[in-house]
């Protein structure tokens, strides 16, 4: 991709759901650094007309169509928005939603969100980088396919997992991830926030539950398992204050620029789950405490980012082990950028600014090279 050309200005545009906050922010953010308003295209339009075109020296970023109960419907092909299930309809219906989209200077790569919204591809290119990922017997050329219940067990046994994360391969935000650990005699437990109705059908819930039967567990991953399932070992995570404890690192054009601290209770530290924000001095300060380096647990981030560099912005989720010295990337997010009133982190040339006026910043600096949306760093190197 070569460095766009304005006529009058520069001019961004936003494929999204124009009531969503997400496109608020960014539009907050574009009218913050002096130009006007982005142009909104509703994925709704999108869906119901074939596709949408912009302008040669339109800025495009591509937003998340979640939240909205009509795109949902288009996508996945249920009329409840709360279903669990048909994650693989609503991957290719979105998958096939990019392609239509013609012209403009993309903020976001459509091959590289394929990977983003598929666990075990990501999976696979983050470990052929180097990338410390939990290991898994679902991705790469060499990855299993989990037809059911029966094969995530014959693959615990296998692999030596009496814990670990059950994640269906296209989902999002910890729809459908069962985080699942065995005992003695027996005994296994299920801590997911999938709500299971008397009647078989998969609900997603604000409150996260444990089933305790294997009879439940099972009918939970048999109905997941048609739209693809991946599996990963469970990382004991670190801890802060009592609560399990992880890292979103939002990474812009390679560098990492906000991170946030989420502690939980439970496995699931997302924070419309029930999850708080942690300190981030403390987890700095327990880093350093192991003998392990600040700059090197961004360095993984943005190593993790790297892998995407057609896409400007991704939002990294970092699993610190037991005692902070070790860290593994757990996802790779398209849309992991909502984290309202989190300004950047000192050295990472976004001080001052949230997540959204960060990547307008970004996006004006324009790309350091051809097919590339990874500018000259700006700033000081992590300390």
């Amino acid at each position: 991709m070569v460095r766009p050309v304005f006529g009058d200005g520069p001019r961004f545009a936003v494929v999204g759901n124009p009531e969503n906050r997400r496109v608020s922010l960014f539009a907050d953010a574009v009218r913050a650094a002096g130009l006007p308003g982005p142009r909104v295209v509703a994925w709704t339009d999108v869906l119901h007309e074939g596709g949408a075109g912009f302008a040669a020296d339109e800025i495009v970023r591509i937003d998340s169509p979640g939240e909205d109960p009509e795109v949902d419907r288009l996508l996945r092909g249920a009329s409840d928005p709360t279903r669990v299930e048909g994650s693989a309809r609503w991957y290719h219906g979105f998958m096939a939603a990019l392609r239509t989209l013609r012209g403009g200077v993309r903020l976001d790569d459509a091959d590289d969100l394929a990977v983003l919204f598929d666990k075990r591809a990501c999976h696979a290119v983050l470990d052929a980088a180097g990338v410390p990922v939990p290991a898994s017997p679902t991705s790469g050329a060499d990855g299993l396919p989990v037809r059911g219940w029966d094969d995530v067990r014959a693959l615990m046994r296998e692999h030596r997992m009496s814990r670990l994360f059950v994640k269906p391969a296209h989902g999002s935000s910890a729809s459908g991830v069962l985080a699942v650990e065995t005992g003695g005699g027996g005994r296994i437990r299920a801590t997911t926030s999938v709500e299971l109705a008397p009647g078989g059908a998969l609900h997603n819930s604000l409150r996260v539950r444990r089933y305790d039967s294997e009879r439940d567990i099972a009918v939970i991953v048999d109905a997941l398992a048609p739209d693809g399932l991946h599996l990963e070992r469970w990382v004991p995570k670190a801890s802060q204050l009592g609560r399990a404890a992880d890292l979103r690192v939002v990474v812009v054009a390679g560098r990492a620029t906000h991170a946030v601290v989420r502690t939980s209770r439970t496995p699931l530290t997302n924070l419309h789950l029930g999850g708080s924000r942690g300190d981030l001095g403390t987890a700095r300060q327990a880093v350093a405490a192991a003998g392990a380096r600040w700059a090197d647990v961004l360095d993984v981030c943005e190593r993790a980012a790297s892998c995407f560099p057609r896409t400007l912005c991704v939002g990294v989720d970092l699993l610190p082990a037991v005692g902070w010295r070790r860290t593994f990337v757990g996802e790779v997010n398209a849309f992991g950028d909502l984290l309202p009133r989190l300004t950047g982190l000192p050295g990472s040339g976004a001080e001052g600014l949230d997540t959204y006026a960060a990547q307008v910043a970004a996006a004006l600096r324009g790309p350091a090279r051809p097919g590339s949306l990874h500018p000259y760093r700006t700033g000081t190197p992590h300390a």
